[in-house]
């Protein structure tokens, strides 16, 4: 615990495990050679499990950095230079000063955005340190005097937190923005990005529809451009009207949109995605223009706009079918000859099965009728006889009977007639 430690949980038998080891040999001899004082392990979580399940790992890989009694989940891309500004960021102090202008500028130009605390102390700073203790993760976290900010920036009044962001700043307001952690979950992305999956899962913790232009970057067709730029203009002009409710931004392809909406997507198109309850809009009529885009935008805010999707239980019964559908495809088009096994065998026992049930049934049914009527035929032989063996027993009977039972019997089978 005298350490600052980034550690790699991980599975021996993980996939992602292994992909990540070379990088992880990187990260470690890259914090080594700059004179880091953070120390990079990796830990085998099912040898020590225990360790693993006291940390909370759930899954491998799973990268913490470990100071103090504090564990941070790094969540980012696994990539040498994501991991590693991770590792400085949480490694160093919660709240950065800024003593000058020219370490404020320094500053900016590294980072796209920047939350600034300016002020004395007060229970506006205690609160953005608790805040930056918990979202430390994610970005950077400054103080700076009042003399040290831009000439362009003017502030109604002190202390104050500011994002820098965008070319421009914004300030917090509680009033308008309610609590400050959830101000700064919301604001510590720029307005408009490129988006991909990783990026889509990071947008969930804001709580934001995500209006998205899928196009194909290579693409530079005029629709492409023309949608990516009604997009940014949105994004850009209408800031102050959209930004607590939408992220803006656009996607390269459709693959990984088509498996998030299980549909296919013809593109260039807009979708605004709800990640909270995997709902999204489509819009109902070709949008021409940044006036279209604000009405699709507007109609979705009032309601009006139908929403498709969703995590209900037919939308859950659809996920499971699509998700083994896709499964199948992607195996046969990797390796079809792998497909063909992993498919093939099993569904051949299964049907050699079938096939020696019903043939047992259907034996055993014949074997079954044949004795029974062999049984019946046996019986009618054994208990009755044939006619005249009947014919003979009866005029024997009637023989031994005396005259006076035999004519009690004629008139007892005339009643009964």
């Amino acid at each position: 615990k005298d350490d600052i430690w980034l550690v790699d949980f991980y599975a021996p038998w993980c996939g992602h495990c292994k992909k990540l080891e070379p990088v992880w040999n990187e990260v470690g001899t890259e914090m080594r050679n700059m004179g880091s004082p953070v120390k990079v392990g990796k830990m085998d979580a099912t040898s020590f499990s225990s360790i693993a399940s006291e940390f909370g790992v759930r899954g491998y890989p799973t990268i913490k950095l470990l100071k103090g009694d504090l564990a941070y989940n790094y969540r980012g891309p696994r990539t040498k230079d994501d991991i590693i500004e991770f590792a400085n960021r949480v490694a160093g102090p919660l709240i950065r000063p800024l003593p000058s202008q020219h370490m404020f500028e320094h500053v900016q130009k590294r980072h796209r955005v920047l939350f600034v605390y300016v002020g004395g102390e007060s229970p506006l700073k205690e609160k953005y340190i608790e805040v930056a203790s918990e979202l430390i993760v994610y970005t950077y976290f400054f103080s700076a005097s009042e003399d040290v900010l831009p000439e362009y920036v003017t502030l109604p009044e002190l202390p104050a937190v500011m994002v820098f962001k965008d070319g421009t700043y914004f300030v917090y307001d509680e009033y308008e923005d309610g609590d400050l952690s959830s101000w700064i979950n919301r604001e510590r992305f720029q307005g408009y990005l490129h988006v991909d999956g990783f990026t889509l899962y990071e947008l969930g913790d804001t709580g934001k529809l995500v209006a998205i232009a899928v196009i194909d970057d290579k693409n530079s067709s005029v629709e492409h451009t023309r949608l990516k730029s009604i997009i940014q203009e949105v994004a850009r002009d209408y800031r102050d009207h959209f930004h607590r409710d939408f992220q803006f931004g656009h996607m390269d392809g459709n693959d990984y949109i088509n498996s998030l909406l299980m549909d296919d997507l013809t593109i260039p198109t807009i979708v605004v995605l709800n990640t909270s309850n995997q709902q999204y809009f489509l819009p109902d009529r070709h949008i021409e223009s940044t006036e279209d885009m604000v009405q699709f935008i507007n109609n979705i805010l009032d309601g009006t706009a139908e929403a498709q999707g969703g995590d209900g239980l037919l939308q859950r019964i659809k996920r499971i079918i699509y998700d083994a559908k896709s499964t199948i495809v992607s195996v046969f088009k990797s390796s079809p000859l792998l497909g063909c096994f992993l498919f093939g065998l099993p569904l051949g026992v299964i049907s050699i099965m079938c096939y020696g049930i019903c043939t047992a049934d259907t034996e055993g049914e014949v074997f079954e009728h044949e004795g029974a009527k062999k049984e019946s035929g046996d019986r009618e032989l054994t208990d009755e006889g044939s006619e005249e063996e009947q014919e003979e027993e009866n005029n024997g009977k009637y023989t031994e009977l005396s005259d006076g039972e035999l004519k009690q019997k004629d008139i007892m089978e005339k009643k009964k007639d």
